[in-house]
């Protein structure tokens, strides 16, 4: 059994490893996600335990015949399984993939502090959070947008309404990133678009807009990872 200073030691990577995962999930927390603090911070305590038990949880030393890495292994392995609970598909738009990542990327830093690499646990952390922030405003501006685009769900007696739904976005300069219909039963349709536009306004006065153009009924809208 590890003396009480190991043991002191082995505590102190666990604290570091929760408090990385959640100063990660605080970003994704203020950003409305489902995964936040709690969800990252789990991760990064689990993958600190697992890998902490791993090295020296089970009797590993010369001549033991155990891969002190096995465990650890698994953990990579597992924690795809709840970053693809994270996904989600709607309609045409696939959302949540920023978020598995960064689970992903969390059970890492667990990884890291578990094993006692506190610099690198600390730097991935920080790298972690720039990707998630600053990053994603670079990558919102490179679409020519700092708003982050709409999920409009709409059903339609005629498939050929699109023409006038593209129209009126048109009108309110409002750019179409994708589009797909399905077809839900006799003259009715679902149509999936992901809207953006430079400033809010402009996408609210569109979806007013297309509300009031007959055979259209707005089901839904929402905002996309």
């Amino acid at each position: 059994m590890p003396d009480l200073s190991t043991q002191l030691d082995f505590a102190a990577r666990l604290v570091i490893a929760a408090a990385l995962g959640a100063f990660i999930g605080t970003e994704r927390e203020i950003h409305g996600h489902p995964a936040g603090i709690r969800t990252h911070m789990l991760v990064a305590l689990g993958s600190g335990i697992f890998t902490v038990l791993s090295i020296h949880g089970f009797g590993q030393g010369p001549g033991s015949g155990i891969d002190p890495t096995r465990i650890a292994a698994q953990v990579v392995t597992g924690i795809g399984f709840l970053g693809a609970g994270a996904i989600l598909k709607d309609g045409v738009v696939i959302r949540g993939l920023t978020t598995a990542a960064s689970l992903w990327a969390t059970a890492a830093v667990g990884m890291a502090s578990g094993a006692g690499e506190y610099v690198i646990a600390v730097v991935s952390a920080a790298i972690i959070l720039v990707s998630l922030w600053p990053i994603n405003a670079l990558a919102e501006r490179l679409h020519g947008t700092t708003l982050p685009e709409v999920q409009l769900r709409l059903s339609l007696q005629r498939v050929d309404l699109l023409g006038e739904i593209s129209a009126v976005l048109a009108a309110h300069k409002v750019e179409i990133g994708s589009v797909g219909t399905q077809r839900t039963g006799k003259d009715a349709y679902r149509a999936d678009l992901s809207l953006r536009s430079r400033t809010a306004p402009a996408i609210l006065a569109a979806i007013e807009a297309i509300g009031r153009v007959p055979g259209v009924d707005i089901i839904s809208t929402s905002q996309i990872d």
